[in-house]
C-alpha cells in the first residue's frame, strides 16, 4: 500500500537507517521497558525497537498507517488509533518511556499534555523541530530562553542529543530536526505545574516589556524580593518558582 503524507498530519517519514539506528542506540530500549510510540507512521522506528522489546505500544490517529502497521504487525506490538493529545497515558500500569517523531504542529501542546503524565513516566525520546529543542534546552540570557524553557526543565532534565537533516525524511521538511531526551525529574522544584504555568505565562507575554510590566495585574514590587526591572528571559528556574510563590501567596489572601 502507498501512503501519500498528510500534511493535516504533520507527516514527514524518517527513511535514514543511520539516523534511526542513532535514536535506538540513544533510547537504549531493555527488552521488559514499557515503551510507548508516538505517531509511528510507518515503523521506520517501531520496528527496530520492537526487535529489542518483549511489547510495544504505539499511538497513531491516521487509520492508513494502521493498516500498513497491521499487515506487518506482530504480537509484539499493540497500536490504539487515538489523538496523543487526548490520549491517557496513565493507563499503562507501569512506568512508561515515551518516544517518537513529533509532528511540528502539536509538538508544543503534546508535551505540556505529557507533563500531567510526568509521574507515570521514566523518559521521553522525541525527534522535534531543532529551534523547538533549542527552546526547550535554552538557558537563561539566551534568546531561545522562554515559557516551554521554564516549564518543561521544571519538571525534566533536558539535553539536545543531536541533529537529524533534512535529507533523513521523505518528503523533506524545511527545516532541521533534532532529537531531544527529556528524563523525568525525581524532586522537581514544584509539584503543581498550573500555578507555574501561569505565572510563567504572565511574565512572558511581552518579552521586550519589563516583569512589573507583564505581572501588573498580578505581583508589585513589595509582594516579592525578586527584581521586576528585568525581563523574563532573565530569570532562572529558580527565580521563577519564587515568583510563583508569592504569587500564590497574593491569591490565598
Amino acid at each position: 500500500m502507498v501512503h501519500k503524507p498528510r500534511k493535516r498530519f504533520g507527516q514527514n517519514f524518517l527513511v535514514d537507517d543511520q539516523v534511526i539506528n542513532q535514536i535506538v542506540s540513544t533510547i537504549a530500549p531493555k527488552s521488559n521497558d514499557i515503551i510507548v510510540e508516538i505517531g509511528p507512521g510507518k515503523g521506520a522506528l517501531t520496528f527496530p525497537l520492537a526487535e529489542y522489546l518483549d511489547h510495544l505500544y504505539v499511538i497513531e490517529i491516521d487509520r492508513d498507517l494502521i493498516s500498513i502497521l497491521s499487515s506487518k504487525n506482530s504480537h509484539k506490538i499493540t497500536i490504539y488509533n487515538s489523538d496523543a493529545l487526548t490520549f491517557d497515558f496513565d493507563q499503562f500500569s507501569s512506568k512508561i518511556r515515551v518516544v517518537g517523531n513529533l509532528p511540528y504542529n502539536i509538538s508544543s501542546p503534546l508535551l505540556f499534555h505529557l507533563l500531567n503524565f510526568r509521574s507515570n513516566i521514566v523518559d521521553m525520546t522525541f525527534m522535534l523541530q531543532k529551534e523547538v529543542v533549542e527552546r526547550i534546552v535554552a538557558s537563561p540570557g539566551s534568546k531561545s530562553y522562554g515559557r516551554i524553557s521554564v516549564i518543561i526543565q521544571a519538571f525534566f532534565d533536558t539535553e539536545l542529543m543531536f541533529t537529524v537533516p533534512k535529507e533523513s525524511f521523505d518528503p523533506q521538511p524545511k527545516i532541521e530536526s533534532a532529537i531531544l531526551y527529556l528524563k523525568t525529574k525525581k524532586d522537581p522544584l514544584v509539584q503543581n505545574s498550573k500555578p507555574l504555568e501561569n505565572i510563567v505565562k504572565l511574565a512572558f507575554s511581552h518579552r521586550r516589556k519589563t516583569l512589573k510590566n507583564c505581572l501588573k495585574l498580578a505581583l508589585n514590587q513589595s509582594q516579592t524580593q525578586i527584581d521586576l526591572s528585568q525581563r523574563a528571559e532573565m530569570l532562572s528556574l529558580e527565580n521563577f518558582v519564587t515568583l510563583m510563590n508569592d504569587y500564590e501567596k497574593q491569591n490565598r489572601n
